[in-house]
This record gives structure tokens, sequence and C-alpha cells, in this order.
């Protein structure tokens, strides 16, 4: 696990584990600012979990881009899907499953840009990046990367000088 990007973001990273504590949720793990050893001078958050979570909880609902994962337990996949959706971020998800039925299933209802089933942080350049709702617009990478820079056209041209019925089998 990297550090933060910067100063700001650690600061960002630290004031939601403060909000999910104050807001009732359970720390498990880490919640602190790493200060010893070889990571003292750098930006580094101890990878901290959060139990006892409700989707009505910032620490469920906004995007703290920090080692901060909340734990929300759901009976079945209606509210599973319901909680992953149930936020107007969609950047990332992951969906862990023995059952591939249920991978497809689920993963296809969950709104986010990328949905990683039994992995987690797979990217590479020909795979479109970006997320749904108030994660961003467009896509990076593959060939939907293009797309923003492209004014597509569509040109028919006929050479006999015939114009076949459009309607026409």
């Amino acid at each position: 696990m990297g550090p933060q990007a910067h100063q700001e973001q650690l600061e960002k990273t630290l004031s939601y584990i403060d909000i999910g504590q104050a807001e009732g949720a359970e720390l498990v793990a880490g919640g602190k600012r790493l200060e010893s050893g070889d990571l003292a001078d750098g930006y580094f958050v101890a990878p901290t979990v959060f139990a006892g979570v409700n989707n009505d909880m910032r620490i469920a609902q906004e995007e703290i881009f920090g080692p901060v994962a909340s734990l929300i337990p759901f009976d079945g996949e209606e509210e599973a899907i319901s909680i992953a959706n149930g936020t107007p971020y969609g950047l990332t998800a992951g969906l862990w499953t023995r059952d591939v039925g249920r991978a497809h299933r689920v993963s296809s209802r969950i709104n986010a840009g990328t949905v990683w089933v039994n992995t987690f942080r797979f990217i590479r350049w020909p795979m479109p990046y970006g997320g749904f709702g108030a994660s961003g617009w467009g896509r990076e990478g593959g060939t939907e990367g293009l797309d923003g820079y492209l004014e597509t056209r569509t040109s028919v041209i006929s050479t006999t000088g015939q114009y076949p019925d459009a309607y026409e089998q």
C-alpha cells in the first residue's frame, strides 16, 4: 500500500477516520498515520477497517481515496446491490463470490465503471477506465478513451447512382 499523494490528502483521509468514529462506526484496524520507521517521513496511513457501518454514514457515501474500508452487512443479492448503488459515486467496485452466475448477475447491476470479481485494482491500458455518476465522465484507456477527441462521422456513398429503399428487406 502506497502513501497518500500529498499532505492535503493525508489530512482528508485522517479526517474521514475521525468522521467514521464520530458517526458510530467501530474502528477495528488501523486508523492512524504511520509515524515510525522507514515510513515516518511519508504520507502513510495504516490500512483502516470500520465495522458497524451503515450506508447513511459519510465513510460509506463519500470517496475517501485512502486506505479505509467500511464493512456493511447485507442479506442477499438485492440488498447488496442496493447498498452498492446507494451512493452518488461509481468509480469501481469489488465483488467476491464462488458462484459464477452470481458474479455475472450482480456485477452487471452495480453502477460502477469497473467491477472487479475475485480480484481488485487490475487495470491495463486497453481497458476503458472511468466512473458512473459523480465519479467522473468519459473514459481513459481502450478505444473508448479516444471518444472525447473524436468527431465521429458516417458517410454513405453510392457509386451506381441507385438509391435503395432503406425499408426494403
